[in-house]
């Protein structure tokens, strides 16, 4: 099996924003986004694998596989394309908050924002409550 690659390391993530965010949009949503996930969760931020900052963690094991291995609650990264926030886990509720979120567009299990401007606050902390809440039952 292989090895995760994107791991928890102590890599400096306000160096990693001044340099990585390509604009300075970027940058100002990026210390905004990491300002609030910090205040709201409690957890402080840390790098995970080259380009994500996570805020918490937890250890989980694969129903389907053997694989298992430390992942972030939720977090963030300020990439060229779009803001990545890693704040969805599709638990109950999410769905319907995301109705309410504002511009965005969806990956699997990543949101993807242009500028924290278009998005609610109020929803965004709505689900990084759901998301931590949902994994930790999970995972605990």
């Amino acid at each position: 099996m292989a090895e995760l690659k994107t791991k928890q390391h102590n890599a400096d993530v306000y160096e990693f924003i001044n340099s990585f965010a390509d604009t300075e949009q970027k940058r100002k949503d990026s210390f905004e986004i990491l300002m609030q996930m910090q205040d709201f969760t409690g957890y402080e931020p840390k790098m995970w694998g080259a380009s994500i900052i996570g805020f918490g963690s937890y250890h989980y094991k694969s129903e389907r596989s053997s694989q298992e291995g430390d992942w972030l609650l939720v977090g963030f990264s300020p990439r060229k394309a779009a803001i990545s926030l890693y704040v969805y886990s599709g638990c109950s509720g999410q769905d319907d908050l995301l109705k309410k979120l504002g511009k965005f567009k969806m990956g699997k299990a990543c949101i993807y924002i242009k500028k924290l401007s278009d998005i609610n606050q109020d929803i965004l902390k709505k689900l990084i409550r759901t998301t931590i809440e949902f994994l930790q039952s999970k995972h605990s």
